[in-house]
């Protein structure tokens, strides 16, 4: 006869505790979990915080100013940053060195030769070009740059008007980010609201709104955007005209929003769970929002991420056709619009940087709005 061990009894007085039910997990636990396990979308979402670390902080961060510039020094090539210098002994330090210019006397064209008898010490928390910190703290301290205030570094080139790249890629990011932002908190709102209302209520409300997206979708995108960002008077500030760039991408950014929503509208609002709200009482906003709006979770926290993405591109597009942002307002768009001469691609490859800072953005934003989606399905 096989017997069974005993439990150990515990000891008198001592408190036992209680087994924990897996279902009175949180969600918010249960979604923490799963997303944790995919990491591609935890490597995004490190690298996604250090974007908006990066746009927050955008006058600290940078080398130099973004409209600093240095007629010698246009198209610049990028400078190697050392950190251990063998030339005398052992020494360990970062620094750069400086260029040897000469002018081509067929082109005129400036050509860079690296000057290994000089040396541009680089430090972190160093003194610059000042600056004031959100427009409103000024300060003279920069992240990383030369010692020697009197002395730039280009860590990524310049741009032709001798402007360092790293600055204004940097710079780039808040202006670009906050637009994609923006614009889809915007875009989220109207397809939420105008998708939910076609859904739940039907009819002829259904009709009209679903005929609105149908003119918008079968309206080419560009063109559209074209005759939109026309329409900006050109007199207008940058402030003004990145507001109306945000409005722009928004009241395009929306339809395929709203027709997730109203699908999952029309295919809830004659569930049980929608009929026992209703019979007892609840209005129909709060049938919305309480009842339905949660099943589907996932699937409008999948939409908003992914929508992100969609917002950067459009503005680059925007800003690189000519129809967008302008300078002096540093964006990726902007400095993409230096990419358009081709001459300035043979003879400067470095200007193409923002667009690795684009397609950076891009493939980041869709692995966390994948890893989001995955993780808050509540059917997985």
């Amino acid at each position: 006869m096989v017997r069974t061990p005993e439990l150990p009894t515990p000891a008198p007085g001592a408190e036992t505790e209680p087994e924990r039910d897996p279902g009175d997990v949180p969600q918010r636990v249960l979604i923490w979990r799963r997303f944790r396990r995919n990491k591609l979308a935890v490597a995004g979402a490190l690298m996604l915080a250090g974007l908006v670390l990066v746009s927050v902080f955008a006058e600290f961060l940078s080398p130099s100013t973004p409209q600093a510039y240095d007629a010698a020094r246009t198209h610049a090539p990028p400078q190697r940053l050392h950190f251990v210098d063998t030339s005398d002994g052992f020494q360990v330090g970062m620094y750069v060195y400086d260029y040897s210019v000469e002018r081509d006397p067929e082109t005129f064209a400036n050509q860079y030769t690296v000057d290994e008898s000089t040396k541009i010490p680089v430090g972190f928390l160093v003194q610059g070009r000042s600056y004031e910190m959100w427009g409103l703290i000024p300060s003279d301290r920069h992240f990383i740059g030369a010692k020697d205030p009197d002395h730039d570094v280009y860590f990524l080139g310049a741009d032709r008007n001798g402007r360092d790249m790293a600055s204004r890629i940097i710079h780039g990011t808040r202006v670009s980010m906050s637009i994609g932002l923006a614009g889809v908190a915007m875009s989220f709102v109207l397809g939420l609201v105008l998708g939910g209302i076609s859904g739940y209520f039907g009819g002829r409300i259904d009709n009209l709104i679903q005929r609105v997206i149908e003119f918008l979708m079968s309206v080419p995108t560009i063109p559209l955007w074209m005759g939109l960002s026309a329409a900006v008077p050109r007199e207008w500030g940058p402030i003004q005209t990145y507001l109306a760039i945000t409005v722009i991408l928004s009241l395009i950014g929306w339809t395929d929003l709203a027709r997730v929503v109203r699908g999952r509208f029309l295919s809830l609002r004659q569930e049980d769970f929608v009929t026992a709200a209703r019979l007892d009482g609840c209005r129909s906003g709060r049938v919305i929002g309480r009842h339905m709006l949660p099943s589907f979770t996932s699937h409008i926290i999948a939409s908003l991420t992914l929508a992100v993405p969609f917002m950067i591109l459009a503005e680059t597009s925007l800003s690189f056709l000519g129809l967008g942002l302008q300078a002096p307002v540093v964006s990726w768009g902007v400095l993409l619009q230096e990419a358009q001469n081709i001459h300035s691609i043979a003879g400067a490859p470095w200007v193409l940087l923002p667009g690795v800072a684009v397609t950076v953005a891009v493939l980041v934003l869709n692995f966390v709005g994948d890893g989001v989606r995955d993780a808050a399905d509540p059917y997985r």
